[in-house]
């Protein structure tokens, strides 16, 4: 009997808290009271269960009421255990960085991107496009955390592919650096150090917990040539062209030149016209000419008529929109026309007849532009110039082959030298930038790596197609604004106030006269500072910091100025083989000249020539961003083979973990703090100083470092100090 009492008292007991059993239509209400009482320790789900009373029978329909509750947002989950939604202020916004420990998002409405602590990120990856909760972090920071995923982007990334226990896993490149595990069956035949592309195939709610398949194998990681192919594929830049883009330029080449077309045309295949590049140049797209007059010059610009072999809405012109610039990297191009157009029918090449689009200018004495006329020309370059023999002529080292190669030319280039210092000096009047940045010449042998990086050099006959082109690019912006035409300008904004106070605090450090640095400052004040300077140790620095207090120029269809050059009208004229903004406003020069009124203009190019800008520039900062990560493979191969030898260098960065050093060659490294002898401590803007001995490690400071390690797949170089001091 009292066995029988037992068991039935024990079948009837009631739920925890006194409470009768919770139907489905209260589950929500019971998981927001249990949630709301577990405060940041948050709960379980077996938890919630027990918490709310659910029965054996309702544990089904209350799984999915909780994952409900967690898609709406208002409860969150994080690993295994769940929250109360905070009351902190929501927002909607895009994933843009994602580290092991840390990421950053994109809010729609904010200035700033918030800081996401690793454990708050949910799994989520670049590219997604969530819900958070907002808080004020430390300082100016602001802090949040993930609350859902609204929208999973596909995330395909570059890595080295590794077997860790047996197991295959792929470290990543860039963003998330621990190893990626490939999930089952989805290796594709990769072997232990390929680099390979892969694309996250299973999410996890950590990044950890996320699975990976291999999509492409590019071949050992070690090779910078390997490395680069993968780059390409993760940015989406293609080497090859469509079937009908290569259709349509194999008859655009077979065409020819058109004898009609020719008469239609401003004859000048009779003038002395010629060009000037580098000796490896195939895509040769600009021409020039001189005449000295009594009262001035008549300088020709001659550029090749791309948009006349490129119409719109032709498969050429939409693959050259979506390509929007050909992209340059050590003895690689991958070019925006396929090489019918770009070595072909449009290259200026010598001895042949070419179409071309001639801005005809006349300066005065002194070099100052007066007039200007733009014409639809044929031209007939009479020899490819190449700056290292044109330099050579200009110092009297020339051998009897380069004399014999530019025999005639020689009084028409003299002129040039003479007005491209006119026109030198004319900028440096007006208070135009002269910063230096370093750029490698990247020397391949037949194997496919690299032989030897040096520093590219320019001489005089670089230097004298700048400043032509510069002035051909100053009077089509004028003829843009002139005419009222839609157009697309190549603009350069004022320094922000931001940068312009960092900038200022930095140049105080190191007693700089820094008064003018405040907003509106001019460049000719910046220009003072420079000259301030030249010569002295604090040259690097102050070079490396006003280049990093600058905007980065851009494409737009509002003129805005040009403040690195100090001009209030300027564009992009001469470039149209490489470059698609060239391209866009030859196609709108030309159908002015052809008589279409400024509202005809708007109505046919307007809308045109702000999408081709706004997909220009982004182009352009791909292309920068690529041709970087792939020059940095290189640099790493070639330092790949120094490993422990000793170079003189320049300290070109400091950060909390180390200070870069750049060699001669423009090869940057890191030498880590880690690594050195003492306390070493950052100050947050240009040096590190050991609190033990006081040494310290500024930029501009030169030191001496060993070669210590070299990552030809992430392009990273790590030096050590090779100082017994330290």
């Amino acid at each position: 009997m009292k066995q029988n009492q037992k068991a039935r008292k024990k079948y009837t007991r009631p739920h925890r808290a006194g409470k009768k059993p919770a139907d489905r239509q209260n589950f929500e209400k019971e998981i927001l009271r249990v949630l709301q009482r577990a405060g940041n320790r948050g709960a379980s789900a077996k938890y919630l269960q027990e918490q709310a009373g659910v029965r054996r029978h309702q544990t089904e329909s209350f799984l999915l009421t909780l994952a409900g509750m967690v898609k709406k947002g208002e409860v969150q989950q994080r690993r295994d255990r769940y929250y109360r939604e905070k009351k902190d202020r929501t927002a909607q916004a895009v994933v843009v960085k994602v580290t092991e420990g840390f990421g950053f998002v994109r809010p729609d409405e904010e200035q700033a991107d918030v800081f996401i602590p690793g454990r708050y990120m949910l799994g989520a990856l670049p590219g997604d496009r969530v819900k958070i909760a907002v808080r004020q972090g430390k300082g100016n920071l602001l802090e949040g955390e993930v609350l859902q995923i609204l929208e999973e982007k596909d995330y395909r990334f570059t890595g080295i592919f590794r077997l860790e226990d047996g197991l295959p896993v792929v470290y990543p490149d860039t963003q998330m650096k621990g190893p990626i595990p490939i999930a089952k069956g989805q290796a594709k035949g990769a072997k232990e150090g390929d680099k390979v592309l892969a694309q996250i195939v299973k999410r996890g709610q950590r990044h950890f917990d996320h699975r990976a398949a291999v999509m492409e194998i590019f071949g050992s990681g070690q090779l910078a040539s390997v490395c680069c192919e993968a780059i390409l594929a993760d940015n989406g830049i293609e080497k090859e062209f469509p079937p009908s883009v290569l259709e349509e330029a194999k008859k655009v080449q077979e065409k020819g030149l058109s004898g009609r077309e020719i008469d239609r045309r401003l004859d000048l295949r009779g003038e002395i016209i010629f060009t000037i590049d580098g000796a490896d140049t195939k895509d040769i797209d600009d021409a020039v000419s001189l005449t000295r007059m009594e009262d001035g010059w008549v300088l020709g610009v001659h550029i090749a008529d791309v948009s006349y072999y490129v119409r719109p809405g032709s498969a050429l012109d939409e693959e050259a929109l979506r390509r929007g610039t050909s992209v340059y990297y050590a003895n690689a191009v991958i070019p925006m026309l396929p090489k019918e157009l770009s070595n072909g029918i449009c290259s200026l090449n010598p001895q042949e007849d070419r179409l071309a689009f001639s801005a005809l200018m006349r300066l005065d004495r002194e070099g100052g532009l007066q007039e200007y006329a733009f014409h639809k020309s044929v031209i007939r370059s009479r020899v490819k110039g190449v700056y290292s023999e044109i330099n050579r002529i200009f110092e009297g080292t020339a051998d009897a082959a380069i004399r014999q190669k530019y025999h005639g030319l020689e009084p028409v280039l003299e002129n040039m030298k003479e007005l491209a210092g006119l026109l030198s000096q004319r900028r440096s009047q007006r208070g135009g930038l002269e910063l230096e940045s370093s750029e490698a010449k990247i020397l391949i042998g037949e194997d496919g790596r690299v032989q030897d990086i040096l520093p590219r050099g320019s001489g005089l006959a670089e230097g004298l197609i700048e400043e032509f082109m510069l002035v051909a690019n100053e009077a089509a912006a004028s003829f843009g604004i002139e005419r009222e035409l839609p157009f697309l300008f190549r603009v350069h904004e004022d320094p922000s106030a931001e940068k312009l106070e960092a900038l200022s605090e930095l140049l105080t450090v190191l007693g700089l006269d820094t008064s003018d640095i405040k907003p509106g400052v001019q460049p000719s004040q910046l220009q003072k500072i420079l000259r301030s300077v030249q010569g002295t140790d604090m040259q690097a620095l102050v070079n490396s910091q006003l280049l990093r207090s600058m905007a980065k120029a851009q494409y737009s269809e509002i003129n805005k100025g040009h403040f690195g050059l100090v001009l209030q009208k300027y564009s992009h004229f001469t470039s149209p083989i490489r470059r698609y903004p060239d391209l866009a406003i030859h196609r709108i020069m030309s159908e002015s000249l052809k008589g279409m009124d400024k509202q005809e203009a708007q109505r046919r190019f307007g809308r045109f020539a702000k999408e081709a800008a706004i997909h220009s520039s982004g182009a352009e900062q791909l292309a920068m961003t690529v041709e970087r990560k792939c020059e940095d493979c290189y640099k790493a191969e070639y330092m790949s083979n120094h490993l422990g030898e000793s170079y003189e260098g320049v300290v070109s960065g400091a950060t909390a973990r180390g200070i870069f050093v750049e060699l001669p060659n423009t090869v940057e490294g890191m030498v880590r703090l880690s690594e050195l002898s003492g306390r070493f401590e950052y100050d947050g803007k240009m040096e590190v100083k050991d609190l033990d001995s006081g040494r310290r490690l500024r930029i501009g400071d030169r030191v001496r470092v060993k070669v210590a390690r070299a990552d030809v797949s992430s392009g990273d170089v790590d030096f050590v100090l090779d100082d017994p001091s330290l």
